[in-house]
Formats: C-alpha cells, structure tokens, sequence
C-alpha cells in the first residue's frame, strides 16, 4: 500500500494534476486522492470495477475538510469501503438522495396509481421532507437513523393549520398522531421504493425511526342518534342543511360528498360514483330510492360539472365553508360540542354495522379498509355475537 496518500507528507508531496493518484484497497477498489493545485486541500474519490461486467464506476467523497489533516484519510478510506460493500450487494452506483428518492417515488405514483395520489404525495413530501435542506440532500447510502429520528422530533413538534385560508394570522394547533403517521407512512413509502430500487442496501437507517404511531386513528365516539341528526339538519341553513343530510344518507367523508358533481349522479341507475376521496379509486352506490330522490332534486337543472350539493351561492363546500354552519348548528340543536361534520358519517357507519351489514360491506360503501372497519367498529358486533352463541345452546 503506498504511503503517498495515508499521511499528510506523502499527500502534501503530491503532484498537483487533474487525474487522481490512485491506491488499491481491494481488487476492483481503488481510493484516489486528487489535488488541482499544490496548496489546495485535494479532495477524495472512490473508483470500483466490476469483475463481471468490466464497467468502472467513480464517486466523489469529498475533502473531509471538517476534519483534521491526518484523520482524513482513514476517513475517506472508510466512506470507499462502505460505498464498495454498497455495490458489492448489488446496490446501484448512483448517487440518489432523499430529494431524489421523494421524486421517484411520486413518479410511480403517477404512473401505477394516478393523478390524485401522486398530487398528494407530493404535496406532503414539499411541506415536510424537501422542506429539510439537511435530510433532503443526504444521500440514501449516507442516511441514518438519528437524522431519521431528528426530522420526526421536529415534525411531531411543529403545529399544523388547522384554517386552510389566506387570513393573515393563521389558526395552530398541535400535530395529532394521526397526521404525523401520514408524513411517516409517506416517507417510509418513497424510500422503500428506492430500496427496492437498489439505491440503498439496507432500510436500518428508517426502518424503526419511520414506524407508525400504534392506535393513532383512535375510535370515533361522538355518535349522534336519528333524532340528534334531524335536529342539527334542521337548524343549519337551507344549504348547509342539504349537505348534512346527504352524510346523514351515506356513509361519506364530508370531502367526497364536497367533491360530488351532477355528472357523478345517474339518476336512472340510481347510482352515485364516488370519486374524489381520500380512497383513492372510483367505486359506485346504488342508492335507494329515497336517497336517490334526494340527489335527483339537487341534479335538476344545472349542468354536469356543477356541484351535487352547492352552497347558497353555488361553490363547491369545502371545510373551511361547512365549519361555521355546522358549528352553529350543533349549538342550536343542543349537541356536544365536540360534534363535527364527519360525526355524521361515524354515526351512520354505526348504524351500519349495528343493523348487521357485513363489516366488507360496510368498508365497500364507506370507502375504507375492512381493517380500519374492524379497529373501530368491530366492538359493536359483540351484542350480535353473544346473541349468535347465545342460539346454539342445547
């Protein structure tokens, strides 16, 4: 092993040129050190042969000027190895950071899954991970878990708005569990990907630091009965009133019932598509014919790309315009103030499965997982199975 490069004598002694002067680590593994001018601090590279293929790859490891002169070559030496082991579990010689990974990662969305998630994901991934100059521009094979941990310390910390309007101080709250597992679960998600991708050779680095807060999704109590839905129907104005009613009818989020255009009502199938909701693809509800009625009289006469159930001045509802309303109403009709307009849509799920609906079912009309059908409802099946258990006595 020459001593040119291992000591600060040898380096300083060095010629001066653009080719690196190069030292064998291992067959096919090279460390080069390479200096443009006889006082600058020269700067490291890594250069690897593939036995099979013959191709020659390089990276650059950088100066290591953070430390001092004599600690900086066992340094890059260190940085060599681990990029050699890297290739040498087939890992992919390219040089693919956070950033990159988020990107890729939204790329496939938008190929494998669509416009809508691939939006999202991006959205998420602009507010809280390319929003960390740090963790953003580290390379995958550089990645740890501390710096893992370090951007989820600060995301768990950080409020979110809880008004999505322009208004000049803007409405915080603290980060609920569950909004902090959706930034994870994406992060998680996209460097998977580029594991999966051979870009990084072990998920160590996330693979504890990015696992989802158990329970976060805790159980939805606020149920309302009939009469306590009627009641906040009517005490909301005409409009507000109408868009109540139709989560009181199905089993909506209150955005996917928001998102509902005329188009997306047949009225002589009776059928209404459900499209834009946080479940990603279409699905279809054949309605029964009240509810059916329902929809048919808000259809008549406006066009298809017009809202189902528009507000008074015929926009689309969004959370910031039912808030008020709903608010108001709870108030008026004497409800527990913790009432929102999604208690609705926890009450008729409810409903659903007290009635006896099949949990799939239920999952299929509801847009979500049986899974999440089970975490948070299934315990209303237990009167329905001691009364089953109940009719196989002897």
């Amino acid at each position: 092993m020459s001593a040119t490069l291992t000591t600060v004598k040898g380096r300083d002694a060095l010629k001066a040129q653009h080719e690196p002067h190069w030292m064998k680590l291992r067959t096919g593994a090279h460390l080069g050190f390479r200096k443009l001018t006889p006082t600058s601090t020269g700067s490291w590279i890594a250069r690897h042969r593939d036995a099979d293929t013959g191709k020659t790859v390089k990276r650059s490891l950088g100066d290591f000027d953070e430390l001092l002169p004599a600690q900086r070559f066992d340094a890059a030496r260190k940085a060599a190895e681990a990029w050699f082991d890297h290739l040498g579990h087939g890992g992919s010689a390219d040089a693919v950071t956070v950033k990159a990974a988020c990107e890729a990662y939204v790329k496939h969305l938008r190929e494998t899954k669509g416009t809508k998630p691939a939006d999202e994901a991006e959205a998420r991934f602009r507010r809280w991970v390319l929003s960390d100059a740090t963790l953003a521009g580290t390379e995958l094979s550089k990645l740890t878990r501390a710096k893992i941990e370090t951007w989820r310390k600060n995301l768990t910390s950080t409020p979110v708005k809880v008004n999505r309007d322009n208004r000049e101080t803007p409405v915080l709250r603290p980060r609920a569990p569950g909004s902090l597992n959706r930034e994870v679960t994406g992060l998680r998600a996209a460097l998977n990907y580029a594991h999966d991708l051979g870009h990084v050779v072990t998920d160590m680095a996330w693979r504890v630091a990015l696992r989802p807060t158990k329970n976060a999704d805790r159980r939805r109590d606020c149920y309302l009965d009939r009469d306590q839905r009627r009641r906040m129907i009517e005490a909301a104005p005409s409009d507000a009133a109408a868009f109540l009613r139709g989560l009181a009818l199905l089993p909506l989020r209150p955005g996917a019932l928001a998102g509902l255009t005329v188009a997306d009502f047949d009225k002589r199938l009776g059928t209404l598509r459900i499209g834009k909701d946080k479940a990603g693809a279409d699905r279809r509800i054949t309605l029964p014919a009240t509810t059916a009625a329902f929809f048919a009289e808000h259809a008549k006469g406006k066009l298809p790309a017009a809202p189902l159930l528009a507000r008074a001045d015929g926009k689309a509802w969004d959370k910031d315009a039912w808030k008020l309303p709903v608010k108001a109403a709870v108030q008026a009709a004497k409800l527990p103030a913790a009432t929102t307009a999604y208690a609705l849509r926890h009450s008729t799920i409810t409903d659903l499965v007290t009635g006896g609906l099949p949990l799939l079912t239920v999952a299929q009309l509801s847009g979500t997982s049986v899974v999440m059908v089970e975490r948070h409802y299934g315990h209303l099946q237990a009167a329905q199975a001691a009364d089953a258990l109940a009719g196989l006595a002897l």
